[in-house]
């Protein structure tokens, strides 16, 4: 792993939702943090921390899923749940080294493949997973109906 990338304990709890806000800003502080603490206490998944000087400028939150992953032919399966630089640290291989080390872990972890996915609109989520090696499976389009 990275020199500057290191596993998220409780202690780090304010900087990752604080940062996580800023990729997920539809949720509330206190939601976010609740969440992220049960994250940190689950063994299947991680958070990881880019640390440059004295502050946390990026995580990648990742898990292992047992369930059926979009065009994985194997299973346990790595899976990028989140992934989140500073916009001004962004453009100098931050989050290529968080995901290779989100990779990293999940391979230590028996799996051999590591899934991710993008919203429709998120073009430059879809060119990053393209440029640092990660080929497009499928797209899907989700419904819903309100019937109560």
């Amino acid at each position: 792993m990275d020199r500057n990338v290191v596993f998220a304990s409780l202690k780090d709890i304010d900087d990752i939702t604080i940062m996580a806000l800023q990729l997920w800003p539809n949720n509330t502080y206190e939601g976010l943090k609740e969440e992220l603490t049960e994250i940190l206490n689950n063994e299947k998944e991680r958070i990881l921390l880019y640390k440059l000087e004295d502050e946390f400028i990026g995580f990648n939150h990742v898990a292992i899923r047992h369930d059926y992953v979009e065009g994985s032919n194997s299973s346990p399966v790595g899976f990028i749940e989140g992934i989140f630089v500073k916009e001004n640290h962004r453009g100098k291989d931050i989050a290529k080294i968080l995901v290779r080390s989100g990779e990293e872990w999940a391979k230590s972890r028996g799996c051999t493949q590591m899934g991710s996915d993008v919203e429709f609109h998120n073009v430059e989520s879809y060119n990053f997973h393209k440029k640092i090696g990660y080929t497009e499976v499928n797209r899907i389009i989700c419904f819903l109906k309100n019937i109560g």
